[in-house]
């Protein structure tokens, strides 16, 4: 989910032709309930808390008129604070409470939080205000349903920062899973949430993907068990999940919510079993939509997926909720609706029961095929429904108030610190360790470098963190007076080198910035159709015109006026955009870029005299969509990179190790070309291994990272993910040997980006995997992480050889630690196919273990084999086990397959 700027402006453009419902000054006309009396509400048999529930959804709905249903499937961000509380009369689905919409660039995030002294005292306080109001002074007393984001912690201050998704799942450890998401539930309910837009069971299939942070991988098998760990916890508190996003809503090149034209087969095998598990054995009541299309139909109104598949296929009881304006996307976005009243028909008729917003007046929008009749009354007492029994089912109607003295109790419970810190220590996956470098010993002086080191960043979808402890403070800590721990800098993640041209320096007339005059052709010829002041030179215009006046396709704009520099010197400036411009200064063509090609910066050096104004004329033009036009210079953009890594280097001359916090930008609307460190990192990490002294770095980020250029010389190399709130001294326990990490890598690194969509559970090819100038190999297989001991794997034994299909086997083995420090195992089944009647995957993952062994000690371990292991889908895309033989594979990552036997199938 992500609140977008650019969907205020689509809405507010739209306004203006979507007039087709008439507005008096009463609002819509209101329907009267039937058949009841509303003096008799206190004894309605919806009020019954013995009831049967089923009965009081039936009861309830008669009583609701068609704006009261509505009301029921719309949701948004907001509270009742400084708001107008009659226009809540009617009800609503629920609220994100305390977070509001706000102004910022396209990507940015849309969301505020009123977070003056937030905490779970007084979120819980201002929830029990606000659903008093809803049960008091709505006319049926239909309680909210209080929700929020909680992907791997609350969105919220105060509340507790755990690893990011990808890190869990890299721990390998569903119990650990569990822990984490049971602290989160905790932490919800004692404020009153009582819905969360998570887990993101997402398929991560391409690594591109800017969203592969907030993934469980690329594993279907891992995901579901991961998924399921997660939703368990919190449905056993009778706190709602809302599994994310359905479906596979990363597309060609990693892109995010690009449209899919997957085949049936891949949806089962690989991106519908974590939904189905989360649904059927976790119990999920919710679920959200994705944002792209799938074989031309937005996944928000797609028949087939929310109806077919997940209502009757599946046997969905619960509400389907669309992504943040998702609804409307599907005549913004994919051009499937005349308009915002036929994209809700489209939705609702599809299946999805409620739509998500991001500002409360958006509902006029969606409101009127609700009592125009575009929509049946039985799809739409069926969402309503669907809604109510969630409602009953979580009992707001008897128990709606939160628990105040139990939410202040929870101010001082630390126990969400100590599974934070446990959390990320299981999560760090060990990717090099030539010469035994760590654990660190016998060192005096370790030179901390990188912006990582001191960020402490938590990944996407996070809240504030409680203290956060950063990789230097946690090792200060951990070294204690007898080891010195210096830090500098050293690279930038991103160098700032130009910024936008402010309005103080441009003027047109009397006026600060520039004049912009907008034509509606592409030679900038004729009367503009408008004229304006732009304050500066600095738009994105990607899903609409700059202006109702134009088309968002077939324009041009010349902006003119002056422009002046505070201080004399030679400044870079120029032009950043998708080309199609031209800059002039004192009528000098200095960049022309007239030609649409491609997103360009164009920079120019040119000498300003200070207070002296320069004529400047910009001229750009639009003719597919998607305008991008920025004037941009280096005025006070210090270039300290070179200065930087100097210091680092002379800072090295006496240290004995070296580490080095490295880190990638991602997340949502960051997907990533190019997998390589960003900025001048990789030439920091070149640096410092040509100085001879061992580097130990730690990737910071949720996602694959290409190491080609440094990786033979590094000594060591861990990745830490986003560890959260705890990262820092989970970080230093690990560098120092308090802790042996064992995490397992979700997905598959690799060597070049070339090579993408690379995953292990391919089917095989019709000839080699490699290219004739790379291998075809990863630079990691997925399940790939070492230790700093040895484990080995001996003994495999089957229970049996032969079996039936009806029956399962036992395949058990013994693994020793033969190290010399204590420490996890994860230990993994593979299983293949050898023939069947259609094609499988070269390998599957089906079990997975993390096992605790003290130095020198042996286990048994046994995996049990079930039928549904060895299942697939023939051509009729039926659910069958074919006889034959399939291979069993025991190992500690999909490459080390140390152990493997045959058991055969038989009629």
């Amino acid at each position: 989910m992500k609140y977008v700027a650019i969907k205020i402006g689509v809405v507010q453009f739209l306004l203006v032709s979507v007039g087709v419902v008439m507005f008096t000054s009463s609002g819509f006309g209101q329907a009267k309930p039937k058949g009841k009396s509303e003096n008799k509400l206190e004894n309605a048999l919806y009020k019954d808390p013995k009831a049967d529930i089923e009965a009081r959804v039936k009861d309830l709905l008669s009583r609701m008129t068609p704006e009261e249903k509505f009301w029921q499937l719309f949701m948004i961000p907001g509270d009742l604070d400084g708001v107008n509380k009659n226009l809540y009369k009617k009800g609503i689905f629920g609220l994100q409470i305390g977070a509001a919409s706000q102004g910022g660039g396209e990507a940015g995030q849309m969301l505020s939080y009123n977070r003056t002294q937030e905490n779970a005292y007084t979120l819980a306080k201002k929830i029990n205000t606000i659903q008093r109001y809803f049960l008091k002074e709505t006319r049926l007393g239909i309680p909210i349903i209080a929700f929020d984001e909680a992907l791997h912690g609350l969105v919220r201050q105060e509340a507790t920062a755990f690893p990011q998704a990808i890190g869990l799942a890299a721990s390998f450890d569903t119990g650990m899973m569990g822990k984490v998401a049971d602290a989160i539930a905790y932490e919800a309910k004692a404020r009153g949430i009582r819905d969360i837009l998570t887990p993101v069971i997402n398929i991560a299939s391409d690594v591109r993907w800017g969203r592969t942070e907030e993934t469980y991988g690329e594993d279907p098998f891992l995901s579901s068990q991961m998924g399921l760990a997660f939703v368990n916890a919190f449905e056993s508190r009778n706190i709602i999940t809302t599994p994310k996003h359905f479906v596979a809503n990363v597309g060609d090149g990693g892109r995010d919510s690009y449209p899919i034209s997957f085949n049936h087969r891949l949806l089962e095998e690989i991106h519908f079993p974590p939904f189905k598990a989360a649904i059927q054995q976790g119990k999920s009541r919710s679920l959200m939509t994705a944002y792209n299309s799938i074989d031309g139909t937005p996944a928000t109104s797609n028949h087939w997926l929310l109806t077919q598949k997940l209502k009757e296929d599946w046997g969905f009881k619960g509400f389907v909720i669309s992504d943040a304006g998702a609804v409307g996307g599907g005549n913004v976005l994919h051009n499937t609706a005349s308009g915002y009243a036929e994209a809700t028909k489209q939705a609702i008729t599809a299946g999805l029961d409620v739509i998500f917003q991001i500002e409360y007046d958006h509902y006029k929008l969606f409101i009127p095929p609700f009592l125009d009749g575009s929509i049946t009354n039985e799809r739409i007492d069926d969402a309503v429904s669907r809604v109510l029994r969630a409602k009953f089912e979580l009992g707001l109607f008897e128990n709606p108030y939160v628990s105040e003295k139990e939410a202040k109790a929870s101010l001082t419970d630390e126990n969400g610190k100590t599974v934070a810190k446990e959390a990320a220590l299981s999560s760090f996956v060990l990717l090099k360790n030539e010469r035994s470098v760590l654990p660190l010993k016998n060192v005096k002086n370790i030179l901390l470098l990188g912006e990582d080191a001191l960020e402490a960043r938590l990944g996407g979808y996070s809240g504030t963190g409680n203290q956060k402890v950063n990789i230097f403070e946690g090792l200060k800590r951990r070294a204690g007076n007898e080891i010195k721990i210096q830090y500098s800098k050293g690279s930038s993640r991103e160098p700032i080198l130009f910024v936008p041209v402010k309005q103080e320096f441009l003027k047109s007339g009397i006026s600060k910035g520039l004049s912009g005059a907008y034509f509606n052709n592409l030679s900038l010829s004729g009367e503009p159709v408008l004229n304006r002041i732009d304050k500066n030179i600095d738009f994105m215009w990607t899903l609409y015109a700059p202006d109702k006046l134009l088309a968002k396709d077939q324009y041009s704009v010349r902006w003119t006026g002056s422009i002046h520099a505070p201080k004399s010197g030679t400044y870079q400036i120029g032009l950043e955009g998708n080309d199609g411009y031209r800059l002039y200064i004192d009528g000098k063509l200095l960049i022309d870029q007239w030609e649409k090609r491609s997103y360009h910066t164009r920079l120019v050096p040119f000498n300003f005299d200070q207070d002296k104004s320069y004529e400047v004329r910009i001229e750009f033009k639009e003719p597919k969509g998607n305008g991008y036009i920025k004037l941009v210079w280096n005025y006070e953009v210090p270039d300290d990179r070179d200065k930087e890594l100097a210091e680092a280097i002379k800072m090295a001359e006496t240290a004995d190790v070296i580490v080095v916090a490295a880190g990638i930008k991602e997340g949502e609307f960051l997907d990533r070309a190019y997998l390589n460190l960003p900025g001048n990192q990789e030439q920091l990490i070149q640096a410092m291994e040509n100085t001879g002294k061992p580097v130990v770095v730690l990737l910071v980020g949720g996602s694959a990272i290409t190491m080609d250029k440094w990786f033979d010389k590094a000594a060591a190399v861990l990745n830490v993910w986003y560890p959260g709130e705890e990262g820092g001294v989970a970080v230093a326990e690990t560098l120092f040997g308090d802790y042996n990490p064992a995490g397992r890598l979700p997905i598959t690194y690799p060597v070049h980006e070339s090579q993408l969509p690379l995953v292990y559970n391919h089917k095989s090819t019709g000839r080699g995997d490699d290219y004739n100038n790379l291998s075809g190999e990863p630079f990691f297989p997925f399940g790939f992480g070492l230790s700093y001991s040895k484990f080995e794997y001996k003994d495999l034994k089957l229970s049996k050889k032969e079996i039936k299909a009806t029956e399962q086997i036992t395949a058990s083995f013994t693994l020793q630690n033969t190290g010399q420090y204590d420490g996890d195992e994860v230990v993994q089944l593979y299983l293949r196919d050898m023939l069947a009647s259609v094609a499988r995957p070269v390998l599957e993952l089906k079990g997975f273990k993390r096992i605790r062994l003290k130095a020198g000690e042996l286990k048994q371990v046994s995996f049990e084999i079930t039928p549904s292991m060895l299942s697939m889908l023939n051509a009729e895309m039926k659910l069958v086990i074919e006889p034959g033989d399939f291979r069993i594979m025991i190992g500690s990552s999909s490459k080390e397959l140390a152990l493997k036997d045959i058991v055969k199938v038989i009629n």
